[in-house]
């Protein structure tokens, strides 16, 4: 018997707000070990004191470039099935779930879109420390004034790929047997995505890892709400589906 397992935690509010806290406290570790300054400075060294990975045809053009089309392309595609499930009774059972996968993929980009605007934090490329001319400034303490403003925190193009977390939950609302599948997507857009702008000097480490997880709250929240109907209890359980077995995910 073939059998795939999901498993995944219960993502009620007072989980979130436990895992968020967390969250924060390993950041704070982070910032304290200098886990990004150390992650940077390996990558620094490895481009011979540059980012010589900046303008590489792979990293600027395939991963930024591409990348950022494939995830446009993604929500145009996403937008024309809704469209299509409206025009098409058959087809009326993806209005919701495709409905809900275009707000979502919307709201946790616009989100990190504006949070970068607010947060006032440097890339790695504009610091001296990697050939840059500004100092260094945690994310946990006040930027100095006179400092020019800047706009690298949380990772905007990381957020192209993470924001497509939410289709696990799109799947677990149409086709739940591929749920792991949809939260792998999204998983890996971001992880190559977020890699790849670390090569360049773009972001350090925190601030992918800030953006996964504004993408999955995002995502986890609004699908709370948009499946208002279905149980909360299910979300955290393990999932089997074996051939021949006649007890499907629960929805």
């Amino acid at each position: 018997m073939i059998a795939a397992v999901v498993r995944l935690p219960l993502l009620t509010p007072g989980h979130l707000v436990r895992l968020w806290l967390g969250f924060i406290v390993i950041t704070i570790v982070m910032d304290h070990l200098g886990v990004d300054l150390a992650i940077a400075d390996r990558l620094y060294a490895l481009n011979n004191g540059s980012w010589r990975w900046r303008d590489n045809f792979y990293t600027a053009v395939v991963i930024h470039e591409w990348g950022k089309q494939l995830s446009v392309a993604m929500a145009v595609a996403t937008l024309g099935g809704l469209l299509l499930a409206y025009a098409n009774s058959p087809w009326k059972k993806w209005r919701k779930p495709l409905a809900y996968l275009l707000m979502s993929v919307a709201v946790a980009t616009l989100m990190i879109s504006i949070l970068k605007q607010l947060t006032n934090v440097d890339c790695p490329w504009s610091l001296s420390r990697y050939g840059g001319n500004l100092t260094y400034i945690s994310l946990w303490h006040s930027r100095p004034t006179g400092m020019p403003p800047a706009a690298c925190f949380p990772a905007g193009h990381a957020s192209a790929g993470y924001a497509w977390v939410a289709l696990y939950y799109f799947l677990k609302h149409s086709q739940p047997r591929w749920r792991g599948l949809g939260l792998a997507i999204g998983l890996a857009l971001g992880l190559v995505f977020g890699i790849g702008q670390q090569l360049r000097g773009a972001h350090f480490l925190s601030h992918d890892l800030w953006t996964l997880m504004i993408c999955w709250t995002t995502s986890t929240l609004i699908a709370r709400l948009w499946f208002s109907d279905h149980n909360p209890a299910t979300d955290g359980i393990a999932c089997t589906v074996a051939h021949g077995d006649n007890h499907p995910c629960p929805d």
